[in-house]
């Protein structure tokens, strides 16, 4: 197994990609140790220590480390993990436990603005972000804010700001009149 890695704009986080599906469907945001019950692979994953946050893709694991970690003293661990992981056959996440789905619910008179802004970003911003490591989903939509939560490379990024004011916001702004801004929000 080989497994190859790329760097994102959060230097805190790496991209693994392991040449395998990773979820079928979804993505899954393990902040901490505690979030990572339900997943074997996010487990073995903060075991290797110095992991301060693990996050799945499709066909990818964004992994980010602690501020006071180096890179070359925990990649090979990191590395050892998830290939250990797909050798011993274990699924990614325990068969209760669901990886999301994305975006949260919205309904009442602004529902055909949200859907808009929910289909703004499954085409034009989510798939650049998964490039990134990361994923960026509907949180909410009030008075023309719209409320974005920001997972895997994206949290934390220096970069993340300049990309939901300068990106995202002007995308928005630009196909829906309503939207007036962008702004994150934690989970």
């Amino acid at each position: 197994m080989f497994i190859q890695t790329e760097s994102t704009p959060n230097p805190a986080t790496l991209k693994f990609l392991p040449g395998q599906t990773v979820l079928e469907i979804g993505t899954a945001d393990f902040p901490d140790a505690e979030a990572a019950e339900k997943s074997p692979l996010a487990r073995r994953i903060f075991a290797a220590g110095g992991v301060t946050g693990v996050f799945f893709g499709l066909d990818f694991v964004t992994v980010t480390k602690a501020d006071a970690v180096d890179w070359a003293h925990i990649k090979p661990q990191i590395l050892g993990a998830i290939m250990e992981h797909y050798q011993s056959g274990a699924p990614v996440m325990e068969s209760e436990a669901k990886a999301a789905g994305g975006h949260a619910e919205h309904s009442g008179a602004d529902a055909d603005i949200v859907r808009q802004i929910k289909e703004l970003l499954d085409t034009r911003v989510r798939p650049a972000v998964a490039q990134d490591g990361g994923d960026i989903t509907f949180h909410g939509f009030d008075r023309g804010v719209v409320y974005l939560h920001m997972q895997g490379a994206c949290a934390g990024c220096p970069s993340s700001t300049l990309t939901l004011k300068m990106g995202i916001e002007n995308l928005l702004r630009h196909y829906i009149p309503e939207v007036t801004e962008v702004r994150p929000v934690a989970a």
